[in-house]
């Protein structure tokens, strides 16, 4: 007679740790080890009880599991809305997801673009649903990240953060990037270069400033800074303040491939000829800086290398290992426009 399993279906009944045990002749909890990867298990009873696995189909309850080892497989890929040209975030979703996937966890994406959301985030990590969190902030003072750090949760960040530098993350060297960028324009034999600059509480545009303004210093030049937001037509606002303000102005740096378009546009109807009359330099190389007129000389920071560095130090996180900052080399693409 077939017996049930309770549910009056027919069906054999799973088998449970108990019957495992009984084929293996070992105990319940030496079982569960095997099965949890405790490394605490000899490679004789290791293979015992993975042949009796084998032979009676055993599959361990996800949830049983999940509650003996405190660990639910899962990562939170966190991150606010990105511009629908924003090769960086589309590569870390790719790749994260990817190379976690791959080690058999599981990718809850979650978005950050309210307060409640955040405070939902924080209440889906400090409630154990997720091993770790991989945040893409908002900008350097991100409060979330900020919160998430004060959690046992392991948690990694693109971009160097405002928070503790105890927390790891990746980014790009875009002090370096920016200072490359100022010393090409300078052996152009350029004397009086702009700086179109983005929202400044963003470290990376905090970075791409000291990087700038660090290299015009040390050969003797002034700066002169426009603030800007973060579209093209803000870059183009700025130029048209730069060149109201300083006449002589030959180049000009963006922090931004989207503010270096706006520059390029504005610099045309100012009657001003790139690369002749203005050097312009962006930051990123976006898609469109190839094909901009003249096309766009620009710093590229390398969105698939970010993704995979920022996916293998969730890895190492979540297995314990220790983890550093991982900063990739920024590194300039000359094209027509400078």
């Amino acid at each position: 007679m077939v017996r049930r399993n309770g549910l009056g279906d027919g069906r054999p009944k799973r088998p449970t740790l108990e019957t495992v045990a009984a084929r293996a002749k070992v105990s319940r909890a030496t079982v569960s080890r095997v099965v949890n990867g405790d490394a605490a298990v000899s490679p004789e009873v290791r293979e015992n009880v993975l042949r009796a696995v084998k032979e009676l189909g055993y599959v361990p309850n996800a949830a049983a599991r999940s509650l003996a080892t405190r660990r639910t497989d899962t990562v939170a890929l966190v991150l606010s809305i990105p511009r629908p040209d924003d090769a960086l975030t589309a590569a870390v979703v790719q790749y994260v997801t990817s190379v976690l996937e791959g080690a058999g966890k599981q990718i809850t994406l979650m978005l950050a673009d309210t307060s409640e959301s955040h405070r939902r985030i924080v209440r889906h990590v400090e409630a154990g649903l997720s091993d770790g969190v991989v945040l893409l902030p908002t900008d350097g003072a991100d409060p979330l990240a900020e919160r998430l750090a004060r959690t046992d949760v392991p948690l990694v960040l693109l971009g160097r953060p405002a928070i503790s530098s105890l927390v790891p993350y990746v980014d790009a060297d875009n002090t370096g990037g920016a200072a490359a960028a100022t010393e090409h324009l300078l052996r152009q034999g350029r004397r009086h270069i702009g700086l179109v600059c983005g929202p400044t509480h963003l470290v990376a545009v905090q970075d791409r400033m000291a990087g700038h303004r660090d290299t015009l210093q040390r050969a003797g030049r002034l700066p002169h800074v426009a603030l800007a937001g973060d579209t093209a037509e803000s870059g183009a606002a700025a130029l048209t303040r730069l060149l109201s303000d300083e006449r002589r102005l030959d180049a000009v740096l963006a922090t931004s491939d989207h503010l270096a378009i706006g520059v390029l546009r504005a610099a045309a109807e100012a009657g001003r000829r790139v690369p002749d009359d203005l050097a312009v330099v962006g930051f990123g190389d976006i898609e469109a800086a190839a094909y901009t007129t003249p096309a766009l000389t620009t710093v590229r920071t390398p969105a698939s290398d970010q993704a995979m560095a920022l996916a293998r130090l969730m890895l190492s996180r979540l297995e314990g290992r220790h983890a550093t900052p991982v900063v990739l080399p920024a590194r300039l693409v000359t094209r027509s426009s400078g």
